[in-house]
């Protein structure tokens, strides 16, 4: 199978059986969905979605946020993974927003990437979750799971994994397979034990190929 045999055949997949995958965050507004994927670097969404909701009624915009102190905005977040660096990223992202930006969330992923605690891969979830642009986040679970199938070859980092996805993936379906990738990683091809008896991409995976076969039985 060739490698473009191999993408036609897992888009064709996730296209018949999840043609509507999308962020398991929940959010009302751009804010809102900046706020939770800061919050989700290292970190479930399970737990974002637990948080978020008593957080956003303290403060609702970026305007609140940007006036809070760090003793105001920690206890919020303190259940969340490296709790001390994403108070200040908020606060800063936040006053950011206020002063440079009218209090809007930016739709381009270079004026993103100038907020605090926003990088390459949240400023892709972003225009891609919001606006539906080409961009491919690429997480753990993207750069996993596209490295075992064999959608990508020696990417050493998530920026060379998200290059060598989108070659390959239609434009209008980018912004869609980031959510088919990071969701099959999350439940089907996870780190440890992947469940390939389950997996429906296995005429594709080259990861399932090179098990023995009394494994693959």
């Amino acid at each position: 199978m060739t490698r473009k045999e191999r993408f036609d055949y897992v888009i064709a997949w996730f296209t018949e059986h999840a043609p509507d995958a999308e962020t398991e965050l929940v959010y009302d507004n751009p804010y809102q969905l900046l706020v939770s994927v800061i919050l989700s670097a290292q970190c479930t969404d399970k737990r974002v979605n637990m948080t978020t909701p008593a957080f956003f009624v303290h403060f609702p915009g970026p305007g609140s946020l940007a006036k809070g102190h760090f003793d105001e905005v920690f206890p919020f977040i303190r259940s969340i993974s490296y709790p001390n660096n994403k108070t200040k990223h908020l606060i800063g992202m936040a006053k950011m927003l206020v002063e440079d930006f009218k209090g809007e969330v930016p739709l381009t992923v270079d004026e993103l990437m100038k907020l605090p605690g926003v990088g390459r891969k949240t400023a892709n979830v972003i225009t891609s979750v919001i606006d539906k642009q080409p961009n491919m986040a690429v997480d753990t679970h993207v750069f996993r799971v596209s490295a075992r199938i064999g959608l990508t070859r020696g990417a050493k980092t998530p920026h060379a994994a998200e290059k060598q996805l989108i070659q390959l993936i239609p434009k209008g379906l980018i912004h869609k397979a980031h959510h088919w990738l990071i969701l099959h990683g999350r439940y089907i091809c996870v780190a440890r034990k992947p469940k390939c008896s389950e997996c429906g991409l296995r005429p594709c995976c080259k990861y399932f190929k090179s098990l023995k076969p009394i494994l693959k039985a």
